[in-house]
């Protein structure tokens, strides 16, 4: 058996330590939102701004928990953990995705409710405590934007906060159809329409995450065109029992069984398997790769891709 990886354990070490203190102050700053919607919608006796605030809580302690399991990942592998705890950020941005369903559900009761029992809210103080919760999620937004793509994990903190600025916008907006208008149902309608683009960006990263935690083959990699491409090295006869999994949002594992042309010696042996490891990763971008090989062996397996 032989293991082949490439390590980029510092450049991934200091990009999470960015994303941890980064998600530190997001949730910070998240929770002094909190703080002054709940002031504010008591003051105002605006359902909605209660609601933000419910929002901005879960967020808040969703991106809480995204920083902690952020740091927990880095811990080394152990006797308990080999492949370490680099899974850790892909439950909690599975958790933090559920709960942000969870939430726009809720929102669509209360929305509900504001449809058929509207109450006077005072839209004034209302249009200013949506503008200031405005204010503090894009700053949010904007400190998460350049690693979101980088980390399933901060993508699901990022999307939370996006839907906490577009909740900040509809309450803005219904603060002022409320205010000059007394236009209530406006309020309930964008929270509705707000609650439906959340979920369809978050199934998303829900689905990725059920994949990853299934170890579904990457949507990237072509099992049959491995076998293809490895198959044309000439000293091999097949490839069989091809597995390719994801350990977390950023590393490829492969592991699979190899069938030598002809009972050939240790040394060039390791040196068809290196030639194999380097096409899989060249080709195909799998990092982490375990080729078992031999020769005339798992009769009747040759044709097999997985097993």
């Amino acid at each position: 058996m032989a293991d082949h990886h490439h390590d980029h354990g510092h450049h991934h070490h200091h990009h999470h330590e960015v994303s941890g203190k980064k998600l530190l102050w997001v949730t910070v700053l998240n929770l002094s939102i909190t703080v002054v919607q709940v002031i504010g919608g008591i003051i105002s006796n605006s359902l909605s701004l209660l609601s933000d605030a419910l929002h901005n809580l879960g967020d808040s302690s969703a991106i809480f928990i995204a920083f902690l399991a952020g740091k927990r990942s880095r811990r080394p592998s152990d006797e308990q953990k080999t492949f370490g705890y680099k899974r850790v950020e892909i439950l909690a941005a599975l958790f933090n995705g559920v709960v942000l369903i969870g939430i726009c559900l809720y929102l669509f009761f209360e929305a509900y409710e504001r449809f058929v029992n509207p109450e006077p809210i005072k839209g004034k103080i209302m249009f200013i405590v949506a503008t200031f919760g405005l204010l503090a999620n894009l700053i949010s937004v904007f400190v998460l934007n350049k690693d979101k793509n980088h980390n399933l994990n901060v993508r699901a903190a990022y999307l939370h906060l996006l839907g906490d600025t577009f909740s900040s916008v509809a309450v803005i907006i219904g603060g002022i159809a409320i205010w000059k208008f007394e236009v209530f149902w406006i309020d309930p309608l964008i929270t509705v329409l707000v609650g439906v683009y959340i979920i369809y960006h978050t199934w998303d990263v829900v689905k990725e995450t059920v994949d990853i935690l299934m170890q579904s083959t990457p949507t990237n990699i072509d099992l049959a065109r491995i076998k293809e491409e490895v198959e044309k090295i000439p000293e091999i006869d097949n490839i069989h029992h091809i597995h390719v999994w994801r350990l977390d949002d950023t590393q490829i594992h492969l592991e699979a069984h190899i069938n030598m042309e002809g009972n050939i010696s240790m040394l060039e042996l390791m040196e068809v398997r290196a030639k194999a490891e380097k096409l899989l990763h060249d080709k195909f971008g799998i990092d982490h790769i375990t080729l078992q090989a031999g020769y005339d062996c798992c009769d009747n397996n040759a044709e097999m891709l997985a097993h």
